[in-house]
């Protein structure tokens, strides 16, 4: 038998919806009518890397596409000097919040060709690693060396016939252009103090959540077609009343910021934003309950998630749990119809 640990923080309605929302979450609470909040999504996988995997890709075994590596494939890009595909894995803030690994595999294309897959941005340093030129050569020099470069892959192109050859010639191209169009994309020094009253101070700070969304607004901007942001720390099987405040504070306002943002500019009725992970909490605690420590184990039947934009209806509420939030009683929403709902936003037949 496990206890049963009701939260311990202060649940209300909120917008015309009357969606319930955690105090916890006080940004959030204010956009619930831009949101599609879904209450009952549900999975097979119950650790974290085949369930990761399997909201990533539609599989719990490695291998296969990535959602966004899908998205590059069927719609190509909109900025030939960015990646269609960007990565932003942002820090957590709380010491004892726990953290899954993660690796390049989640953000893979799989069989696709690799151009499809995401690039990884870091939050510190040079954004992407190897793409500036070492001391010394000027762009001329290196554009020389590329032109050389491709004339030899494009022999190689010739003679062999493998079309990863052809990925390579356009990764160099790709990567000489990033040279001018990242550190522009990277440089906030004339984003406006309304920027950061949006999206928080924290905004200011390399590798925040916070940073990360106004990065991902700047992005879309520009034409990327598809962010995604990693956020770790929310395996809280312990220590939940310390850690859970402190990771919904990393996330809150930076979530409502993009939205209000990405609104104001009229680019949130094409862009879809998506906030959630890969399972759920039981309503259980795992190990010990006291009023200061108590935790909650993975949970894959039933789990929330929130969508906004992109064709989305906002201030829904669908899907129900039982009075225990242990078994779906209305509107079940399994991970691939998630999938199917997110293609289907895009114009792409989930099935084909």
């Amino acid at each position: 038998r496990f206890p049963i640990a009701p939260s311990i923080f202060k649940f209300q309605q909120h917008g015309q919806s009357g969606a319930w929302v955690s105090e916890l979450l006080p940004y959030t609470a204010k956009m619930v009518d831009d949101m599609a909040i879904i209450r009952s999504v549900h999975t097979e996988a119950i650790n974290h890397e085949p369930a990761i995997t399997f909201i990533q890709t539609g599989n719990m075994i490695a291998g296969k596409p990535c959602m966004g590596a899908w998205i590059a494939y069927g719609l190509g890009s909109m900025n030939q000097d960015l990646p269609t595909f960007v990565v932003l894995n942002a820090t957590h803030s709380h010491p004892k919040a726990g953290v899954q690994a993660i690796s390049a595999r989640l953000w893979s294309a799989g069989f696709l060709s690799a151009q499809y897959a995401g690039v990884a941005l870091r939050s510190g340093g040079d954004p992407v690693l190897y793409i500036n030129n070492p001391d010394g050569v000027p762009p001329q020099i290196r554009r020389q060396m590329l032109d050389g470069l491709g004339a030899l892959n494009h022999l190689e192109l010739e003679k062999i016939g493998d079309p990863e050859t052809q990925v390579r010639i356009a990764q160099y191209e790709m990567a000489f252009r990033m040279q001018t169009s990242v550190p522009e994309l990277t440089d906030l020094s004339k984003e406006p103090e309304s920027t950061y009253q949006l999206y928080g101070e924290d905004a200011r700070k390399g590798g925040t959540f916070a940073y990360s969304c106004l990065m991902a607004r700047r992005m879309v901007e520009r034409g990327v077609r598809f962010v995604q942001l990693y956020h770790r720390g929310w395996d809280v099987h312990g220590n939940i009343p310390e850690v859970l405040p402190s990771q919904c504070k990393d996330v809150d306002q930076g979530c409502w910021g993009l939205v209000q943002d990405l609104k104001s500019r009229g680019l949130l009725d094409s862009t879809l934003v998506i906030w959630g992970g890969e399972f759920g909490r039981t309503i259980y605690s795992q190990g010990k309950l006291t009023a200061t420590d108590y935790g909650r184990d993975h949970h894959p039947r039933c789990f929330s998630l929130w969508m906004a934009g992109g064709g989305i209806k906002g201030g829904t509420v669908y899907g129900e749990t039982d009075e225990f939030s242990y078994n779906i009683v209305s509107n079940p929403v399994h991970v691939r119809d998630l999938q199917a709902t997110i293609l289907n936003q895009f114009g792409i037949e989930h099935e084909k």
